[in-house]
């Protein structure tokens, strides 16, 4: 059964940072591009960023070019987010996900970015 854990969010001040986690399992990490996307209160959920399987290819949305940094640890089966220097505006809950098959999603973690 694939289950992905997404963890590591709360309330941040403006300009600091977070590191969120997001535990996968019933499936081979390594095998996957891992995605973090994110909701905002009554928006659309948005890509923020990928990572390919085996080279580690990266991919941004402009809005977090240079801020965030996403890595993957295929031994933990773990993907993670760093986010730094925080905007208001990036308040949202944040989700992970796997391509090809995506669609399982978990229950995200709730980033909040106070001003």
């Amino acid at each position: 059964q694939v289950q992905l854990v997404e963890s590591g969010g709360g309330l941040v001040q403006f300009g600091g940072s977070l590191r969120l986690s997001c535990a996968a399992s019933g499936f081979v990490l390594s095998s996957y591009t891992m995605r973090w996307y994110r909701q905002a209160p009554g928006k659309e959920r948005e890509l923020v960023v990928s990572i390919s399987p085996f080279v580690g290819s990266t991919t941004y949305a402009d809005s977090v070019k240079g801020r965030f940094t996403i890595s993957r640890d295929n031994a933990k089966s773990t993907v993670y987010l760093q986010m730094n220097s925080l905007k208001p505006e990036k308040t949202a809950v944040y989700y992970c996900d796997r391509y090809p098959a995506p669609g399982n999603w978990g229950q995200g973690t709730q980033v909040t970015v106070s001003s």
